[in-house]
């Protein structure tokens, strides 16, 4: 089973590394594929559906146990490419979790807990489990071992009430990231609203807009990220990673009227490695075989346009996870 295993990665990777041709001027990200010694091991199915997402969980091997929290985005509007209720619902109630989210820092229908919860209402939230907006009771502060910039990461308060985190992201473009994967979702996507202000300002408010600073922001998303998996990773905690490639436009869902997706979807990969699993993301992403009205360039130049790299190379450096990894197919 394991060699059958092995076997399909080293097959999707021929796939996925094919030339893709024509005019495209952007350098795709340095290979990342490696033999199965080397590397966190990245799972991959392209199977989108409720049972492709718990299949990706349980091939991790990793249970969720205790008060478990499933950290999603709700989405700016029912236009925007969130995931749906109906794909993570099975996921959520195989392991008894609790949706989680955090309120928003630029204004929208989700800037206050009480708009927040009329949005996770329109959105069909409610119907899947009770969602937590963890800030809805203040913020506290939680540990970073990067203080280049954030000197701390401010995160809802109720991060306190639970045991075990699946990050569950969609995998996108982002207007100020280049692209949300689970880092994302674990940096700004726990960050209250003041540690989102934090966070973009690279430390240097937590009640105001300063976005001046593009690397900085970049790397205070990578150290809020790893002071949150610190966190689920200290004695009787823990946290693992799924991102979703599916409906990839170069918006993120904060925006609520995003563009059109131009490439078509790709399927689930999960890992125990943050940084290795946005890698496998981005690698599927910029070694994409364009073919007529599948295209993955403007995603790719949404995310050269921001630098966004540069957040798994930084992530990599303070000791987050590995840009290196083995792909292998569970389908």
């Amino acid at each position: 089973m394991r060699l059958k295993r092995l076997f399909s990665a080293v097959a999707l990777a021929a796939l996925v590394f094919t030339s893709c041709g024509g005019s495209r001027n952007i350098q795709p990200t340095p290979t990342s594929f490696n033999n199965a010694s080397e590397g966190a091991t990245v799972y991959f199915t392209s199977d989108i559906s409720p049972k492709g997402l718990v299949d990706i969980y349980k091939a991790l091997g990793v249970k969720a146990e205790g008060r478990v929290a499933v950290k999603i985005s709700t989405g700016e509007s029912a236009k925007s490419n969130h995931l749906r209720p109906e794909l993570i619902k099975d996921l959520v109630h195989e392991v008894n979790g609790t949706l989680v989210e955090c309120n928003t820092a630029y204004g929208g229908n989700r800037a206050n807990t009480e708009a927040h919860r009329k949005a996770i209402k329109e959105r069909g939230f409610e119907t899947v489990a009770h969602v937590d907006i963890m800030d809805e009771d203040g913020d506290i502060r939680i540990p970073v071992r990067d203080k280049s910039h954030i000197q701390y990461d401010l995160v809802g308060s109720h991060i306190q009430n639970y045991d075990f985190v699946i990050n569950l992201a969609h995998f996108k473009g982002h207007a100020m990231g280049g692209f949300g994967g689970v880092l994302k979702n674990q940096s700004i996507g726990v960050a209250s609203s003041a540690g989102k202000l934090y966070i973009h300002s690279a430390g240097r408010s937590s009640t105001k807009w300063l976005d001046d600073d593009q690397d900085g922001f970049l790397e205070s998303m990578a150290a809020a990220a790893q002071g949150v998996h610190d966190y689920f990773k200290t004695e009787g905690k823990n946290i693992i990673y799924i991102d979703v490639m599916n409906n990839m436009s170069v918006d993120c869902d904060c925006d609520g009227n995003p563009d059109k997706p131009r490439m078509r979807d790709i399927g689930i990969l999960a890992s125990t490695d943050p940084v290795a699993l946005d890698q496998a993301c981005i690698d599927l992403v910029f070694n994409h075989h364009d073919t007529d009205g599948n295209t993955a360039i403007p995603l790719q130049q949404r995310i050269n346009r921001q630098h966004g790299l540069h957040i798994l190379e930084y992530a990599e450096s303070i000791g987050l996870g590995g840009r290196k990894y083995k792909l292998v197919s569970i389908d």
